[in-house]
């Protein structure tokens, strides 16, 4: 029997960024909230205490707040499978579940947003940066 997976997360991840349909959005920038849960084995990391052994959630950190940073997206779902696919390919993660919330999106919601879940065996082509 396999062990299940131990999980890096990052929660309440906030960037601004511009995201938005809308022609007023294109023109503002606004907050999306990002929650990142990585799969991997902590055993390594754990045994030798060890970072360069796990998944270093700074890095992780700042690498997803410069890209999301510099986005141009018109949807929280492209924003989200970019995102999904760029944790898997440069943080090497077997999977990612992620969620983007766009809040304030609706003034009777605190928030709107995906959540994906994808693997490495189904990492989809990282596609433009912008939409």
């Amino acid at each position: 029997m396999t062990t299940p997976p131990d999980t890096v997360f990052i929660r309440g991840l906030r960037v601004d960024t511009v995201i938005g349909d809308y022609d007023w959005e294109r023109d503002i920038r606004q907050d999306v909230v990002l929650d990142i849960e990585i799969d991997t084995d902590i055993r390594p990391s754990a045994a030798g205490d060890a970072l360069a052994k796990t998944v270093d959630y700074n890095a992780v950190a700042t690498r997803v707040a410069d890209v999301v940073r510099d986005s141009n997206f018109h949807l929280v779902e492209a924003l989200a499978e970019y995102v999904a696919a760029l944790i898997l390919e440069e943080f090497n993660t077997p999977r990612v579940q992620l969620r983007v919330a766009k809040p304030g999106a609706l003034s009777n919601a605190r928030d709107v947003g995906v959540v994906i879940v994808r693997t490495a065996a189904e990492r989809p082509a990282r596609g433009p940066i912008s939409g």
